[in-house]
């Protein structure tokens, strides 16, 4: 007996066994049992969710000898016919093959007569947007009054190259992606009936592949398990989608943790000897992230068995987290811009070592904190870098005259010795030549006070996301070069109406635009252009001239 692939074995044969497509079962359900069905359907979604697998059920629901029901036996003659795909008065047509009007002339024909053996005569039309112009309009008039005995089944993955006129005579359903969840929990389920073993990261691995399709991870599945020799395990799924398995990318961070860029590069090497897609192992990286972000902050139940992220998890800040996994994003994001992708993938963990606590000091030890952070109580900074604030002992508001006032002070000369005294907070800055994200730091820092070799520096609240320990601590390092001496910042929470570097350039941006735009709007060449020609000043491609 020949083989019969996993995605038509462990097709659904009722509504009861499809997969994440609830909402449509309850209305198709609702209709059958109360007897108000329609005569046009159109179910829409990606490939692969089962848009032709629920028409076919509708169908088998519509004639079955104990029907309509929601419920079909299954083992009538007629249930069994379409199962096999061969009921005479269900009609599949596949609209990406027959597109001209001529084939719809010859199912337009065939409509007008009764069914051979059901009760209805139904007909499925799959990628029905493929059809010609002149198919929909011969179509329209059949399908706005169709004869008592014919049901139209329609199914797309473009609903919107659908003429209106055929999207308002049709109930339409909307199809959902699977999620990844969902995914794994069908595939375990076959994979239980099919008594195949297996490994939970790589049924993870391919519902990630999948993409939102049930379809095509069964069609995964089945490649896996002929590539395993009927088994399923992690690093033979990895080894056939040319992606690098958990483990590896945990070492990775863990590298990063450590502050050992030769432990980092080393690993970089293995990985690349896979020819990875390094993309998608930003994805992982990005994924494990998250997961560790969840440990500590939600002490998430569902890794709570995952001694390694654990481990991660007390490890690094929760604000390093948000930081390594803001690079990430942003690196996947520009990884076509890279010489290579290995160099836009490499770049990306070195600047996650640039910006740890500690980074260039020999690798000296890290102050990190434990995954109890979650309380105020238990949590820790990297050194010279004070605990932020908690709800508690969060420091008072600075009102804007007083924080202003003390940036505004006459300037004195700098001393390596001596007591430190800062005039010019912006002049300091641009002395500094930050950039990056320690240089949007120190834009929306403003300067409240100097203690010994501490500055106290003000954040508003919608801007603390750039005050990562990493962050802070090198923004001190650089400032301490400029200065001539070691610095230490402490960060304080400051009133929304302190204006801070990055306020007072947006407002001079904004002053400056205004007058362009009202000197374009003055100009007499302009204005004799509004007058003749009824033409108008498109305010947003105005752009003031740079100094």
């Amino acid at each position: 007996m020949s083989y019969q692939v996993l995605a038509r074995k462990w097709r659904p044969r009722q509504f009861s066994e499809l997969v994440g497509q609830e909402h449509v079962v309850r209305a198709l359900s609702h209709a059958l049992d109360g007897g108000r069905i329609h005569h046009a359907f159109l179910f829409t979604g990606t490939r692969g969710v089962g848009k032709t697998t629920i028409a076919r059920i509708f169908a088998k629901s519509l004639n079955c000898e104990k029907g309509p029901t929601s419920q079909p036996c299954g083992v009538c003659s007629i249930c069994t016919e379409i199962d096999q795909g061969r009921f005479v008065d269900l009609l599949e047509i596949d609209a990406a093959s027959n597109t001209g009007i001529d084939n719809v002339r010859d199912l337009i024909d065939n409509a007008q007569y009764t069914p051979a053996r059901g009760r209805h005569k139904v007909y499925l039309i799959d990628e029905v947007h493929m059809l010609s112009k002149a198919a929909f309009n011969a179509l329209l008039k059949t399908l706005e009054e169709p004869p008592a005995h014919v049901k139209f089944l329609l199914a797309t993955t473009d609903p919107q190259k659908l003429p209106i006129t055929v999207l308002s005579r049709c109930i339409k359903f909307n199809l959902k992606r699977l999620t990844p969840e969902q995914i794994v929990g069908q595939m375990r389920h076959i994979l239980g009936a099919e008594a195949v073993s297996f490994d939970e990261e790589a049924i993870e691995v391919l519902s990630r592949a999948a993409d939102g399709s049930l379809r095509d991870g069964l069609s995964l599945l089945d490649q896996a398990i002929a590539h395993g020799g009927g088994s399923l395990a992690a690093a033979d799924v990895h080894s056939m989608l040319g992606t690098v398995e958990r483990a590896k990318v945990r070492t990775l961070l863990e590298a990063v943790a450590a502050n050992d860029a030769s432990q980092l590069l080393a690993e970089i090497e293995r990985i690349a000897e896979f020819a990875p897609d390094f993309a998608q192992v930003l994805d992982e990286l990005a994924g494990l992230l998250h997961r560790i972000q969840l440990r500590q902050l939600l002490d998430d139940a569902a890794h709570a068995e995952d001694a390694g992220l654990a481990e991660l998890a007390a490890r690094i800040h929760p604000r390093e987290v948000q930081l390594y996994y803001q690079i990430a994003v942003t690196a996947r994001r520009d990884l076509p811009l890279a010489p290579t992708a290995r160099v836009g993938f490499e770049m990306t963990l070195l600047r996650m070592l640039a910006f740890a606590p500690n980074a260039g000091t020999g690798g000296s030890p890290r102050a990190a904190p434990v995954a109890a952070s979650r309380t105020p109580a238990a949590r820790t900074a990297a050194p010279n870098v004070p605990t932020p604030p908690t709800a508690a002992t969060q420091p008072r508001s600075v009102d804007g005259a007083a924080a202003n006032a003390i940036v505004d002070k006459v300037a004195e000369p700098l001393a390596a010795t001596g007591p430190l005294v800062i005039g010019n907070w912006q002049g300091l800055l641009d002395r500094a030549e930050l950039g990056g994200p320690v240089g949007q730091l120190a834009l929306h820092s403003v300067l409240l006070g100097v203690e010994s070799n501490l500055l106290r520096l003000g954040v508003k609240s919608a801007h603390e996301h750039f005050v990562a320990p990493a962050l802070v601590e090198l923004l001190g390092k650089r400032l301490g070069e400029v200065l001539g001496r070691a610095i230490r910042i402490r960060i304080e929470t400051v009133s929304d109406t302190i204006e801070s570097p990055a306020d007072a350039r947006a407002r001079a941006s904004a002053s400056r635009q205004q007058e362009a735009q009202a000197g374009l709007q003055s100009d007499p060449a302009v204005q004799s252009l509004i007058e003749t020609f009824g033409a108008r000043l498109i305010s947003d491609s105005v752009r003031p001239l740079e100094n």
